[in-house]
């Protein structure tokens, strides 16, 4: 793939609805389903803060669809736009996503509470010299992926949430000959430790009632 001039790249930060019993549940069994959906809301909220403080435009693309009292409160509160995520696998909804941007494209969740403005400011750069970029998680997977271009191979029958995807992510854009720059290892939050990790942040998870 060839690099082509690049305007400033957006974000795209795609969440779900923090309904409890279908947000971070792989922690429902250490923080129940109430703690579980209260932990996404807050790192979203905090993912929404570094991007508004990053100064780049964004847009929160919301699953299953835009109507949770969440999201509104998420516009109110940072400006954001709102836009229902597409149907399908989740690869298929990232790669519906960076068509629809027709154009470079930043991509991220909230399970990372690393990636700060000046992080977010970093990728942008990165991006602007480079067809791809992607910040690498400690447990295999990664946090954000910028591409200056939709490149389908990278979101097609990917095994989500395994130790696989950051190493079949590297192979499949090499063997499509795009030149891709990563970032230091990030950290997300899925396990115990990682809860444990979280708090020696100082971060902090406000009360929000479904």
């Amino acid at each position: 793939m060839a690099m082509q001039a690049m305007a400033e790249a957006p974000i795209a930060l795609m969440a779900r609805a923090p309904v409890p019993g279908k947000a971070k549940t792989r922690l429902i069994p250490h923080l129940g389903a109430t703690g579980a959906a209260r932990l996404h809301a807050a790192m979203t909220r905090h993912a929404l803060q570094e991007i508004v403080g990053s100064g780049l435009s964004a847009a929160l693309w919301c699953d299953p669809d835009i109507d949770h009292p969440f999201f509104a409160e998420c516009e109110r509160d940072f400006g954001i736009a709102l836009l229902a995520q597409p149907s399908g696998d989740l690869g298929g909804r990232m790669l519906a996503i960076f068509e629809a941007a027709e154009g470079p494209l930043l991509l991220m969740g909230s399970d990372c509470p690393a990636i700060d403005a000046r992080f977010l400011l970093t990728c942008e750069r990165l991006l602007a010299c480079h067809p791809a970029v992607v910040a690498p998680t400690a447990d295999g997977g990664y946090g954000l992926i910028g591409l200056q271009a939709p490149f389908s191979d990278v979101f097609r029958d990917m095994p989500w949430g395994t130790d696989a995807v950051m190493a079949m992510t590297r192979r499949r854009l090499l063997n499509g000959n795009v030149d891709l720059a990563e970032t230091s290892e990030i950290w997300d939050v899925d396990t115990p430790d990682d809860l444990t990790r979280l708090a020696a942040t100082g971060f902090v998870i406000p009360p929000y009632e479904d």
